[in-house]
């Protein structure tokens, strides 16, 4: 009886699972698209489109430099006719822009410095002149294919779209699907009227402003409008037509049922398209190949076979003309570069669709695949149980991008993966109870006392809760405060206790911040070090960035304390630290003894990276880096101090300090760096004078967080060259 209850109830939670999941992607609310979205977008980065430089696409670009040669933006419409005028020249199959020429050009004569009424009667009388900017611009674009661009409106208004091709429909009328726009922005009429077509650069983001499809025909007052890119593909082929294939046409049967758009073809250019005239893009990596600056073809030294026969998109990547898009492989692009990957999509024939069945086929996949796993998993382990549930998911987003990569076919493996994931959690659940009991005994035993990432370790393998340790490579970190007696003597112990807790609660959230594992405090010291318990490749960066930021950090912390000394009329005294970083292997683990013990690393290095510390302060620096740690660190400039023979080391090793870290200029540093060098390469040959000149040299430098080491210097110049 109690086996058949459990059974009852094991399955009435599968089938509330699975008919939740099935429910939950029907209705398809936002987390469900948001899913299907990324899940998409990663698709695109482990299979991006391949660049063709063969496809006869190019970008004309108004970038930084055109506008640095050519002045501000907008250009005289002049400029624009020489662009045109030289594209056209050299065989464009068509120019088309990515921008709207709304106003008349400012620098036509009788438009710069009038008032309006004088402007007004200016502009009249240049109506019939030939001097007109406008008028020169209107001849070549008449002269020239080209397609200018219009703008799509949420607003209502009385423009009316022009018309430069015909639509004929084959099949059920598209009207309701498409998307539609109750205005639109136009350019000048001679501007227009001049252009051999008309294409619309409005773009339909996703919620979270990504561009992914992009509709080919629009329809704004009941009249169909072409996207610029559909556009500038007619202009170029000489085509005055589009046909619109929709549900029920010739051999797109939809069983007497209008389900809108299936293809738009444009001349030779057939292109499939879902129920509402869009595209999905399969976009590739962005790439400057397809550029070519304004300036350049303004100046002619563009060759002619990058021009002739190539569609030509002009438009800008100027940062300040605000025309950045951003693409599930680039989070910012020039707007143009969508219009010309999907020229290239076109060409290229090769295309992305969603099918019809899809959805059908993501709900089959989650009930099937559920109910052979309800059937499975309670006859294996927890560990085969979760190893199954791994291999489906993983199946099931390999169908995704298998179907995505060969077929161009765009299957949702994110909610069918984390269906199955629940659906394997729920059922695998029991096996886990305690497993969950000893790491929640865990985490109350030693959640006070030991680092999360520790804590972690130790749940991840209860095993190592246990005396002992293993070698590993380390960077350690020593970082002490200057004169702490002298400050603490004017305290009061209530008044230590906070200063303590400000001075250390930073500069630890710093080195944790950095990936870096607190090992214990002394008094107003810090002992840490990185890579243990955790791995981190980068552990000699970080640790040479977390004492940049805890340098910094002292300065803000001087400053408020300053401030609050001030309010309170008290004595203030300037807080420095000194900091010792040495990289080297060491045992790291559980010290202590069989009643306690402590996550601490022991070893020779650790010894010398307290013994830098102490340096330190000899030296007259915030820090002091051993020489391996620079070695790994190599993105953090340092200069060398000396060459030292620390104490319990046979060996001299080199030390350095960390060039940001010292209180100077760019430029008084970039002046120190290479007299320093000579300076030690003089003191090492024992050629004392050169040497006393040269530190002479760099002590006129300024750097006064370097007198300490100079002085130092110095009076180990003068003994030697009276002893020697």
């Amino acid at each position: 009886m109690r086996v058949r209850k459990s059974r009852l109830t094991y399955a009435s939670l599968i089938i509330v699972v699975l008919t939740t999941a099935i429910a939950v992607r029907y209705g398809d609310p936002f987390f469900v698209r948001a899913l299907r979205l990324i899940a998409f977008d990663t698709l695109h980065r482990l299979s991006p489109a391949r660049f063709d430089p063969t496809l006869p696409v190019r970008i004309v670009d108004i970038d930084e430099e055109s506008l640095a040669r050519h002045g501000q933006w907008p250009w005289p419409r002049t400029l624009l006719r020489d662009l045109v005028v030289e594209l056209g020249s050299k065989g464009a199959a068509v120019v088309a822009f990515d921008f709207l020429f709304i106003e008349p050009d400012r620098s036509s004569p009788g438009e710069t410095g009038m008032r309006v009424p004088q402007r007004q009667v200016a502009l009249r009388s240049l109506d019939d002149s030939p001097r007109s900017n406008d008028k020169a611009f209107a001849a070549a674009l008449a002269a020239n294919p080209t397609v200018l661009a219009t703008a799509l409106l949420d607003k209502a208004n009385n423009v009316v779209p022009s018309k430069k091709a015909g639509f004929a429909v084959a099949g059920d009328d598209p009207s309701p699907f498409l998307v539609t726009f109750p205005g639109l922005s136009s350019n000048l009429s001679i501007l227009d009227e001049s252009a051999h077509g008309i294409g619309a650069i409005s773009w339909i983001p996703d919620r979270d402003q990504i561009v992914r499809s992009v509709p080919l025909i629009y329809r704004v007052n009941n009249q169909y409008v072409p996207a610029l890119a559909t556009e500038a593909i007619r202009v170029a082929q000489g085509a005055t037509t589009y046909l619109l294939k929709s549900s029920n046409a010739s051999e797109e049967t939809a069983f007497g049922q209008a389900t809108g758009l299936n293809h738009v073809r444009i001349g030779d250019v057939e292109v499939p398209t879902d129920a509402e005239g869009a595209i999905f893009l399969k976009f590739r990596h962005f790439t400057k190949t397809i550029y070519l600056p304004a300036w350049k073809v303004l100046s002619g030294v563009i060759p002619e076979e990058e021009i002739s026969g190539k569609i030509i998109l002009v438009g800008t990547s100027a940062t300040g003309l605000f025309d950045l898009r951003a693409t599930p492989l680039d989070p910012t692009v020039p707007g143009v570069e969508i219009h010309a990957q999907m020229i290239e999509q076109m060409l290229r024939g090769q295309f992305l669709h969603r099918p019809d069945y899809a959805l059908g086929l993501e709900e089959f996949v989650i009930l099937a695949v559920g109910i052979l796993l309800a059937v499975l998993l309670p006859r294996v382990s927890a560990r085969s149980a979760i190893a199954i549930g791994v291999v489906t998911i993983l199946v099931v987003i390999a169908g995704g991008w298998i179907s995505f990569h060969y077929g161009g076919l765009l299957l949702d493996p994110s909610y069918t993966s984390l269906s199955l994931a629940l659906v394997t959690a729920a059922i695998s659940s029991y096996t886990y109870q305690n497993v969950e009991a000893q790491r929640g005994a865990i985490r109350n035993a030693f959640g006070r006392y030991l680092a999360p990432a520790v804590v972690e370790e130790l749940i991840a393998n209860p095993e190592k809760l246990e005396l002992g340790g293993e070698e590993r490579e380390l960077t350690l970190m020593f970082c002490d405060v200057r004169n702490f007696s002298s400050i603490s003597e004017g305290l009061t112990p209530s008044e230590l206790t906070r200063f303590v807790n400000e001075l250390l609660t930073p500069l630890s959230e710093i080195i944790l911040a950095h990936r870096g594992t607190i090992d214990k405090y002394m008094g107003d010291a810090i002992m840490a070090f990185w890579n243990a318990p955790l791995d981190d490749r980068e552990h000699a960066a970080n640790a040479c960035d977390a004492a940049l930021q805890m340098i910094k950090k002292i300065e803000d912390l001087n400053t408020e304390w300053k401030e609050q000394a001030s309010v309170l009329n008290r004595p203030f005294q300037r807080i420095k630290i000194g900091i010792g970083i040495n990289t080297g292997r060491c045992c790291v683990g559980n010290l202590g003894s069989k009643v306690r013990f402590d996550y601490s690393a022991i070893g020779d290095e650790v010894n010398i990276a307290s013994r830098f510390e102490s340096l330190s302060k000899v030296y007259g620096v915030s820090n002091v880096i051993g020489h391996h740690t620079i070695a790994m660190a190599h993105d953090f400039p340092a200069l060398e101090l000396d060459m030292v023979q620390v104490k319990g080391r046979t060996q001299s090793t080199r030390i350095y300090t960390l060039l940001e870290a010292l209180d100077a200029g760019q430029a008084e540093l970039d002046r120190l760096s290479s007299r320093h060098q000579e300076f030690l390469a003089a003191y090492r040959r024992q050629q004392w004078n050169e040497a006393e000149r040269l530190l002479s040299e760099c002590r006129s430098i300024g750097i006064t967080s370097l007198e300490s080491c100079y002085q130092a210097f110095l009076s180990r110049i003068r003994h030697h060259r009276d002893t020697v």
